[in-house]
């Protein structure tokens, strides 16, 4: 659901507590039931698009447009444009079954990239960024014959609109797994002595807690899930640890960004992870590691080593080419998409990116075995015995999943969804009731600074 989100639409987020992907989301989907075969069925495709699967029939004669809110120049998209490009290989389908829409604002552009790539012949058309979702589904009511796909999305299951449909990964698992990255790069700190509140005093609050911090775009769900799982990855590590989030109130600045970085490393944050498409928090931390500062980056979507190379320790990242796999696979049967789909470690969907040279030894190891849990399904990210909640434990966390329009300062319902109690068997079960991410607890250990 990352990604960016309408400015109208940003504050229902933040109001809800119900956001949208780097991308972005505010809530979605259908009846319990409904939402349940939907995932289902999503799963049972993705397993098989995620190996070496045959290329089915081509019963559909598909043509493809896309629609992005950045360019190559940019990890999210780029990320988006790999994940097509590799689908569209693996598939057999032609460069010219593709037609490209770049740089398209999350306004009316982007109902009028729609309406051209419906008259250029296209009957799957596919937008990438939150904020176009709105004008997707305005176009999508005028032309049933197409199907149209806003990935980050959050309400194409209670929108009535049945070739309409919402697509995300699981990312808060990567985000949990570079957590734990970021913990035993800590733990190495600590264990021979570089890390003391006595060497770098600034690098601990009064309690002894050790500072880490996050650059975060919006304070939508799905920054404050992916933040949550980075945090309690590195809790899994080191328990005494706090954590500072930055909003920057855009998906791509890169001197924002950086300038967050610069000041949570002022604050004696040693880890800077991120939420924010550019390489700006990266470069800050590694400038900052070179002048003497103790810090270490995790960063988003693409490999950071070349932007810092001392201070990188991986990347949480999103694989596409998975969904895009599925979903032009269904296309070419002529079949109809998942309505929500959203995939994790378990399709591969999800990942790390190569680890840094700075990370700590047997990281590689360490991780791999926390990979392998939660496919197993022996981890849980949300698992609630490890958070709390006001000094609480959380039993019960309601969820409204309708959608709302704020444009008018009030909130007027769009779209009617249920309101569900997503913990459940001791755990928040994300991304299960929706696509779209939904955690929106703000739990002990974390602060958030708007400024």
């Amino acid at each position: 659901m990352k990604k960016k989100v309408l400015g109208v639409l940003l504050a229902a987020a933040m109001v809800l507590g119900l956001a949208a992907c780097g991308g972005g989301s505010q809530e979605p989907a259908e009846t319990s039931s409904a939402s349940a075969a939907s995932t289902s069925a999503a799963s049972a495709a993705a397993e098989s698009s995620s190996q070496e699967a045959a290329v089915p029939e081509k019963n559909v004669d598909l043509k493809i447009g896309v629609i992005l809110v950045g360019d190559e120049t940019e990890g999210y998209t780029m990320a988006h444009i790999e994940g097509i490009k590799k689908a569209a290989a693996d598939l057999g389908i032609a460069d010219s079954q593709i037609l490209w829409k770049y740089k398209v604002e999350e306004n009316s552009d982007c109902s009028d990239a729609a309406i051209d790539l419906v008259a250029s012949g296209c009957n799957l058309i596919i937008s990438n960024s939150y904020g176009h979702q709105m004008f997707m589904a305005d176009v999508a009511a005028d032309y049933p014959d197409v199907q149209f796909v806003s990935m980050t999305g959050d309400f194409a299951a209670i929108s009535g609109l049945d070739n309409f449909a919402n697509a995300f990964t699981n990312c808060y698992e990567g985000r949990y797994v570079s957590g734990v990255v970021a913990g035993l790069k800590l733990k190495e700190l600590i264990d021979d002595g570089t890390l003391t509140a006595e060497a770098v005093p600034t690098a601990f609050d009064a309690d002894g807690n050790i500072k880490i911090g996050y650059v975060g775009a919006f304070p939508y769900a799905e920054v404050v899930s992916g933040y949550t799982g980075f945090y309690l990855g590195v809790k899994s590590i080191v328990p005494n640890v706090v954590m500072e989030v930055k909003y920057t109130n855009s998906w791509f600045d890169i001197d924002k960004e950086g300038a967050a970085a610069e000041a949570l490393i002022a604050n004696g944050c040693v880890i800077i992870g991120q939420h924010a498409d550019s390489t700006g928090a990266p470069a800050a931390t590694e400038k900052l590691l070179n002048s003497g500062k103790i810090c270490y980056s995790v960063g988003y979507n693409v490999d950071m080593r070349e932007t810092a190379p001392t201070a990188a320790l991986t990347s949480a990242t999103n694989n596409w080419s998975v969904y895009y796999n599925y979903l032009f696979s269904t296309m070419l049967a002529g079949e109809k998409p998942a309505v929500d789909w959203a995939e994790g470690y378990a399709q591969d969907a999800v990942g790390i990116t190569e680890l840094g040279n700075s990370c700590a030894a047997g990281t590689q190891e360490y991780v791999d075995g926390v990979v392998a849990d939660i496919k197993a399904g022996t981890l849980h990210v949300f698992d609630t015995a490890t958070f709390t909640v006001a000094g609480g434990p959380v039993d019960d966390a309601q969820v409204d999943l309708s959608y709302y329009d704020f444009s008018t300062g009030s909130p007027v319902e769009v779209y009617h969804g249920e309101t569900v109690n997503p913990i459940k068997d001791g755990y928040f079960s994300e991304s299960t009731f929706r696509s779209a991410p939904y955690f929106s607890l703000r739990i002990d250990g974390i602060t958030e600074d708007a400024e």
